[in-house]
Parts: C-alpha cells; structure tokens; sequence
C-alpha cells in the first residue's frame, strides 16, 4: 500500500475506515459551474441546506486561501483542504488555481478534490502536477442504460448529450480518468449516489469496475429523494448496510459519511466552524447540477 494512502488513513476523516477521526477540513466553495444533469441534483446557494451542492456563496481561489488561514486558527485539526463544489472542480479553473495557492503556502496540508469525471481525462495531468493527495469521482452506474435514468445529460467539449449517448461518455471518462490518476499515485475515493428504484441492484458491478481502475476507497450516498428523483425513496438501513457488504468482497467502503455542505469546516460530526468562516446573508434559491 502507497506511503500517500497510509497518510490520508491517518489524517483525512473520509479514509479513516471504521471510526470517526479528530481530523477535520475546510471546503472551499469555488467551483459554480456543471456540466452534467444529475436527476437526483438540486444545487442551492444557501445557509440552510446540510447536504452536498449547497454553498453559502461562491469564493475566489483568493479568498479561499484566507479562509484556510481563519480555519486553521480556529480549528487546529483541520489537515484538509478540500473542493467540493458546489458545481465541478474542472468546467472552471478555479479549484486547480486554488489548490496552485494552498500549495504554496500550506504544503503540508492535504489536498482533496471531488469531480463528476467527465473531464477528468483532459485534466488528470494538471491534477497530479498540482499535487492532489485525494481525489473523489462520483460514479453512479457502470452500465449506461442505467446511468441514463441516474444523468439525464452532459455537456461535453461544447455538445450537448443526452440519454445512454451521454452516458457512455460519462462513464468511459470516469473509469479512464480513475485509472490515469491513481496510476501516478493520487489516491481515488468514488462516491455513488445509492437509488433504491434505479441502481440498488448494481453497486457492486460499480464498486468492482472502480476497484479495478484503481480507486482505494467507496462511498455509498444514501439518496435524499429530490428534483427529479424526489419519486424515488431513500435507502432503508437495511439497503444500505447490504450494499456496502457487497460492495466491501472488491473495495474497502467508507461507512461514516455526513453529506458534507461544499462549504463545510470543521471536524465530521463534531466540531464546525463554517458559520465563523463563510458568514453570507445570502438566500437565493438557484437550482443547478453538480458533480
């Protein structure tokens, strides 16, 4: 096992398999745009919302390195800096310019990154030279008749996809991208969104296929039924708990998820600055896709 992934297992909270860690993050939300139309997607930009794809507002990569400064100070335990979105970190510059700045002037700080993965083959080379310790993928299906019901569209080097055409894009790109990072030592961390109707019986085909691109570690996302998919139920315990064993026989699975804001700070769980560092009055209530 790589000297990368054994420190992540000792100082990011997301690869602390089993217990919760002491360590926390800070995610910088300066990523607004998408380029994916996820169903089950409702980007908000709010301070109420406690799921992934809500963001108080939008930074700059400017003033994301000031709000590491304020979150180390406020919290010590933070060993990660991480972009979440609340769009994805590769339709904009902003995520790799911000991570440019972090390395300069915290070079010990882990540094975390999540994406969709439709662009992540045109990007992987800026990604490892930028020195991405973590990189999380979200990967709904492996197989694109169902990704089609999960991704209604992508928007793919100026055209517009949709339907199992856009799929298999999305997936094709997803498992390149995987295997070209973790190649040159980035750790990969895949998320899938768990729809009890639409991909429950597929996980472990999901968690099989990631594995074998090379990613370390799985996270099952209980859906919170929503948008287009606010038909759909969210996953009993039960559900859960039975995919996370199937999908433990390929990978190791990460079982203590919080569906962190992508302006998240603070400890898991525990203790959370985020109010002390992105303090907006604003309330809008935009709706757009993320990764």
């Amino acid at each position: 096992m790589s000297k990368s992934f054994e420190k992540l297992k000792l100082f990011h909270p997301c690869f602390s398999v089993g217990e919760k860690s002491n360590n926390g993050r800070v995610h910088l939300p300066v990523s607004p745009g998408c380029n994916i139309s996820c169903n089950f997607c409702e980007r908000k930009i709010n301070d109420i919302d406690l799921r992934p794809g809500v963001a108080s507002a939008i930074i700059s990569p400017e003033e994301a390195v000031e709000v590491v400064r304020k979150a180390v100070e406020l919290c010590p335990d933070i060993t990660v800096a991480g972009v979440a979105g609340p769009g994805d970190t590769l339709v904009t510059p902003y995520a790799l310019q911000t991570f440019r700045l972090i390395k300069h002037e915290f070079p010990h700080i882990i540094k975390c990154m999540s994406t969709n993965g439709l662009l992540l083959p045109d990007y992987a080379d800026e990604i490892i030279g930028v020195g991405i310790d973590s990189l999380t993928v979200t990967v709904n299906a492996v197989d694109s008749a169902i990704e089609a019901e999960i991704c209604e569209s992508v928007s793919y080097h100026g055209v517009r996809y949709e339907g199992e055409e856009a799929a298999v894009i999305l997936i094709k790109n997803q498992l390149d991208g995987i295997r070209k990072v973790s190649t040159a030592g980035v750790t990969v961390k895949v998320n899938t969104v768990l729809i009890p109707e639409i991909n429950a019986s597929h996980v472990d085909e999901v968690a099989k296929a990631v594995s074998e691109a090379g990613a370390k570690i799985y996270n099952i996302i209980p859906l919170i039924p929503q948008h287009k998919l606010s038909w759909c139920s969210a996953p009993s315990c039960e559900l859960i708990s039975d995919t996370r064993e199937k999908a433990e026989e390929y990978i190791k699975v990460f079982r203590h998820c919080q569906r962190c804001r992508a302006d998240a700070a603070g400890i898991p769980g525990g203790t959370d600055v985020s109010r002390k560092l992105y303090i907006r009055p604003v309330r809008m209530e935009n709706t757009f896709s993320h990764g």
